[in-house]
């Protein structure tokens, strides 16, 4: 099954979750900065829309309260988001790598610790 996409708002309550553990809907409402936060129902839905999505889950009940954690992990989340730009790009990396290096985002340490990575031998190759 193929991971769903995340929207903006998703991700900024999986952050609540990955920075505070489990919490209700209230207490990640109340991570929201006050001038922009989102209303109470709005972080509802998505905590709900992230359930379906199986992103979180709910761990337990306290009086009419539900406490949720994120059931993916930070890592996945931006494994997902970098899956669905270089999608963008018809999978190739080269565009990408262009821009970031051009935009100067892009270190002479970024480009080595790329290079150990693709020395080391990936997942894919041992499974082969």
């Amino acid at each position: 099954m193929p991971h769903p996409k995340l929207t903006k708002l998703e991700l900024q309550v999986l952050e609540a979750l990955w920075q505070k553990g489990a919490c209700s809907v209230r207490e990640i409402q109340e991570t929201f900065p006050e001038p922009k936060r989102p209303a109470y129902t709005t972080v509802q839905t998505t905590v709900y829309r992230l359930e379906r999505k199986k992103a979180l889950r709910c761990v337990k009940r306290i009086s009419n309260a539900n406490i949720f954690e994120a059931a993916i992990s930070r890592k996945d989340a931006q494994r997902r988001l970098i899956d669905e730009l270089l999608a963008l790009f018809g999978g190739g990396a080269k565009l990408v790598m262009a821009h970031l290096v051009e935009s100067g985002e892009l270190t002479l340490d970024d480009v080595k610790e790329a290079e150990k990575s693709l020395r080391k031998p990936s997942k894919k190759d041992k499974s082969q």
